[in-house]
């Protein structure tokens, strides 16, 4: 398959424009994404090439824009709308879980909600406000979907996958991620929801991950393998539906697990992955499964604080570290 090198972002941007040259009823929503482009430059050129009426700028209201999307939805588009930025996505919550979530449910599976909410994500490089992840939280509410990519190739293969869907998609973008370049498939190509991805094999050590902290575990896994002790990445991708088969076959070959996400440590993804991994059969458990999030507090606006509270390969570490002693 043709593929060309593209930002994070403009994989995104391309998987935007070729689900609207090829669908009609897909259009965008949110504030400032028109003319400017949206938050990070992501729909940036949209407006001019679809017009007001497919790229349309919205109040500053978050909630209007997610509620205005369900009502799109229902009414036979395919909205994607932009969250400000990740931690807002809160202010969507109620369209997100009162009405769209339970819509197919309610309808005796009638009617269909194909709506996305993408936004950036997550912790950024500067430091500063708005650094929070909220994915878990919605990852807890059935009828919805949420996916995290962790590359740019990624990043358009589940957009549009997330666009063809017929339940409503929360797309989750890490901010670190919008700038890093990579191979994209050229034309159509789709990456499946619920699939996750071994990113690296190894036999000794599973780290469980995704978004920004794939590239922690990659760098991670260059280190303890010339130690002796062989990592496999597996990319999580998406939180739900989880891949339970993947995350299966990954710890029944190596014995021992640990998840690293940017989530808050405490009754997050980490904890669902390890009590889902703890209820599979057949595994021989060599060591005790850990978390590796951030720590449970606010994140701090100097950039030092931060680097400290967020997962850091300090911690990550001393993970592997426990995982692979005598003593468990």
């Amino acid at each position: 398959m043709q593929t060309v090198n593209m930002t994070f972002r403009e994989a995104i941007n391309t998987a935007l424009q070729e689900e609207m040259e090829r669908d009609p009823s897909v259009i965008l929503l949110g504030e400032d994404v028109g003319r400017h482009g949206g938050a990070r430059g992501v729909t940036k050129g949209l407006w001019q090439k679809f017009g007001s009426t497919r790229v349309i700028d919205t109040p500053i209201s978050e909630l209007a824009i997610s509620g205005a999307s369900c009502g799109a939805a229902l009414g036979g588009l395919r909205p994607v709308a932009e969250c400000y930025i990740g931690d807002i996505i809160i202010y969507m919550a109620d369209s997100l879980v009162t009405s769209s979530a339970r819509m197919h449910f309610a309808t005796g599976g009638e009617l269909k909600v194909p709506l996305v909410i993408r936004g950036a994500d997550g912790s950024r490089p500067d430091g500063g406000p708005h650094q929070d992840t909220f994915a878990n939280w919605f990852a807890n509410v059935p009828g919805l979907k949420v996916v995290m990519p962790s590359t740019p190739r990624d990043a358009k293969g589940l957009m549009i996958s997330a666009i063809r869907d017929d339940n409503p998609v929360v797309y989750m973008e890490p901010i670190r991620l919008y700038d890093t370049v990579g191979p994209v498939p050229v034309g159509e190509f789709t990456v499946p929801i619920g699939k996750a991805e071994v990113r690296a094999e190894g036999s000794d050590v599973t780290i469980a991950t995704i978004g920004g902290c794939v590239t922690l575990a990659a760098e991670a896994k260059e280190d303890w393998d010339k130690r002796g002790v062989s990592i496999e990445v597996l990319d999580l991708r998406s939180l739900r539906p989880l891949d339970t088969k993947s995350i299966h076959a990954s710890v029944k070959k190596t014995g021992r697990l640990i998840v690293v996400h940017e989530g808050w440590t405490h009754y997050g993804i980490g904890a669902e992955v390890i009590a889902a991994a703890s209820e599979m059969p057949g595994i021989t458990w060599r060591a005790t499964p850990q978390r590796v999030g951030t720590l449970d507090t606010h994140l701090p606006a100097s950039i030092i604080l931060s680097r400290a509270v967020l997962p850091n390969r300090e911690r990550l570490d001393a993970a592997i570290e426990r995982a692979m002693a005598k003593q468990n």
